[in-house]
Formats: structure tokens, sequence, C-alpha cells
């Protein structure tokens, strides 16, 4: 994700709520957050295919404008008082089970849900999750963003230490933005992949500086992650 992480969110360890499935037949059987998702999904398949990637990018920012920072406090008092549309218990109580945790309390009711389907619920203005759940969700998100960076800057220094090359670090960085939904990657610069798929095919090494590049290991691990402006000028897409 690449909304500024230096907001503070509230973070929460646990495991995720089970919206467990009754036996009813056809889509009886299916959670309300199922149902929920599948609509999001629908939703965000139209809109990603109907903008350009500068376009989703700039809709991206404007929906994260919405849930994080300035955006998000200006409207505090409404987002916190902000109830879904539905007499569904369930949807009503995970309403406000998210308002409550992103207020500093109780459990972020989409912890451990997989990165795919918290991006649905993110960047959904649909009014199918309120505010606060988008927020919610983005906290987790963020979560999981930060444990693997912590996994893979480990792993990146270990390389390093190893051999003097970030080829296998560069190759993690790829697979985990082709993991990525469409609105998230159109907040990467357009040389992104072009650059870390250079590099993987260079397989230079630092220690010897015998292939592109200077300075120190964390300073490049810096640049990818961070995404660096200069490192991903769009003029030198093609230069790596």
């Amino acid at each position: 994700m690449t909304v500024s992480q230096n907001e503070s969110l509230t973070k929460s360890q646990v495991t995720t709520e089970n919206a467990a499935s009754g036996s009813q037949k056809d889509t009886s059987s299916l959670s309300s957050l199922s149902l929920q998702l599948s609509e999001s999904a629908a939703r965000a398949a139209a809109r990603d295919s109907s903008l350009s990637r500068k376009e989703l990018g700039a809709k991206a920012s404007e929906l994260l404008s919405k849930i994080s920072g300035d955006g998000y406090f200006a409207n505090k008092k409404a987002n916190d008082t902000e109830v879904p549309d539905t007499q569904d218990p369930k949807l009503l109580a995970r309403a406000e089970n998210a308002t409550q945790f992103v207020n500093g309390s109780g459990k972020n009711p989409f912890a451990g849900m997989s990165s795919d389907r918290l991006s649905l619920i993110i960047y959904d203005d649909s009014g199918s999750f309120t505010t606060n759940e988008r927020r919610a969700a983005l906290s987790e998100s963020f979560d999981q963003e930060y444990a693997w960076r912590q996994k893979v800057v480990a792993n990146a220094m270990a390389e390093y230490n190893g051999t003097g090359k970030l080829t296998k670090f560069f190759t993690a960085a790829l697979e985990h933005y082709k993991d990525l939904p469409a609105i998230e990657q159109a907040q990467y610069p357009d040389s992104y992949e072009a650059k870390l798929q250079g590099w993987i095919a260079l397989d230079f090494n630092y220690k010897t500086h015998t292939a592109e590049g200077t300075g120190s290991a964390q300073d490049v691990i810096n640049q990818v992650l961070n995404l660096d402006k200069q490192t991903f000028d769009e003029t030198d897409a093609d230069s790596a």
C-alpha cells in the first residue's frame, strides 16, 4: 500500500471474526460478508476496466483520502455515527465493532483477512461498508504490509551479506507487486515492474561493484520499498 506510512492507526493482532455460513441452499448459505465482497468485486472489476492506470491511481488517492489523514478526521463525528443501511444484525454489529476498533478498543473485525479482500473493502465507496469499516480494513492491510516488509528486508540483508547481491529481494518485490489488485498497482510508478525485471536480469553484485548501482544494500532496499522517485524516474524506465 502506498498511502503515508507515517499515519498512526490502531493495530490489532487478533484473528479475524468468522462469518460462518449456515446450511441453507443457494445464496442463503453464504455469509453476509461473502455476499458484500462478491458485489464489491463486481464493482471493482467494472471500475478497473473503465479507467486508465493514471486515472485509477488518482481514484485510489481520492478514496484513501476519505478514510485516512485530514480527510478522515475532518468528518470524524459523522464517521463514528455512520450506520449501515440494513436490518441485518451481523452487519450492524460488525460496523459497530469497526468503530470501536478505530477508536482504540475492541478487535478489528477484518484481522487476518486476505489482502485481496481487504482491498475490496478499502476501495469500495458504494456505501456497502461504512467509513470506519474501510478504515479498519486499511489498518489490517497496513499490518500485513508491515509484516511482509520486515520479512523481506531480513531476507534481503541475509542475501546481501551472503552473496553481495539483491536479486532475490528484487524478485520478491516484483512478485509482491504482481499480486496486488489493479487499483494498488496503479499507485506504483509506471516503471516499477520494468526496473525490477532489469535488475533481476543483471544479477549484479554490490560487494564487488561489478554491476549497476552504488551505495549500501539498505539504500537500494529502501529505494524499492519506498518507491523512490529518482530511482523510478519515468524518463529512465528503459535504462535499467
